[in-house]
């Protein structure tokens, strides 16, 4: 079997097994399986394949038909231009946050201290750190899970960041002062988590996902904090839900907060909330 004939056998496998990026994804395992790239494999396409890889390849396609997310099955996902370690512990990072990255990057100055509720995976605080070399930044990381914190010292090691790693529900084990608190926190309304795709609501941490009864539950218990763990002027950043642009918003200002904005993303939707502690 040749690379262009298993590449349509694995499509066609993922198509029935109602993959909706059925040719992506194959041809992203593909790529992992053998190290190539599309320049590679148009040249190549007629050469016949190890049947060792081969046996490999179609094992994880037929697990991707079983709706586990391609980055769970190769326990990579690309943020910010970046590759970081993922596993069932951890949010799958997504092209979406990276809009929470951008706008607290506009106003980090040299030398801040940046704290970052709820890690996941450590793709904020890392990529902040990477993107900010120049600032020379100081990186923080809190998160409840043990699991997820494992995951985020994995990655600032990958990528030779240094981060504080501490293990807390939210501010409980944390005493400092910071610049920044960037957070994206579980904000899915429970009732809805049994109506989100079987790659998130069956491999995702529910842990970081369930926002409760209306999804704001950690936006108010973040909120109401908050102001005790910043510096004067500090800024606080959440991405938050499609529909819950107004309501952190108005959260914020009530709590004095000032210059408040809500930024979308590239569906024209609510993606992150940003404002800057009052006096």
């Amino acid at each position: 079997m040749t690379f262009g004939e298993i590449l349509n056998e694995a499509t066609t496998y993922l198509e029935r097994g109602n993959i909706s990026d059925a040719k992506t994804d194959a041809w992203q395992l593909m790529e992992f399986v053998w190290g190539i790239n599309r320049s590679y494999y148009f040249a190549h396409s007629d050469d016949i394949i190890e049947a060792e890889k081969k046996e490999q390849y179609m094992t994880l396609i037929h697990r991707r038909s079983e709706h586990i997310p391609v980055q769970l099955l190769t326990n990579q996902a690309h943020f910010m231009g970046h590759t970081f370690y993922v596993n069932g512990d951890v949010l799958i990072p997504r092209l979406d946050t990276e809009i929470l990255v951008e706008e607290v990057s506009k106003v980090v100055q040299r030398g801040d201290k940046i704290l970052d509720l709820c890690t996941g995976s450590g793709c904020i605080i890392i990529s902040l750190l990477l993107d900010n070399q120049e600032k020379d930044l100081q990186g923080v990381a809190i998160d409840v899970s043990a699991g997820a914190i494992a995951v985020a010292k994995v990655n600032a090691k990958l990528l030779d960041v240094d981060v504080e790693f501490i293990e807390s529900n939210l501010f409980e084990k944390s005493e400092d002062k910071y610049n920044v608190i960037v957070s994206n926190p579980p904000y899915i309304r429970t009732a809805v988590i049994q109506e989100l795709m079987p790659e998130v609501r069956e491999h995702e941490p529910l842990l970081a996902l369930d926002g409760r009864d209306d999804g704001l539950y950690f936006y108010r218990k973040i909120v109401a904090q908050a102001a005790d763990f910043l510096t004067e002027e500090g800024w606080l950043a959440f991405e938050v839900g499609y529909d819950q642009g107004m309501d952190v918003s108005e959260m914020m200002t009530s709590s004095g907060y000032i210059d408040v904005k809500v930024i979308k993303d590239l569906a024209g939707l609510d993606r992150v909330v940003i404002g800057q502690r009052g006096n």
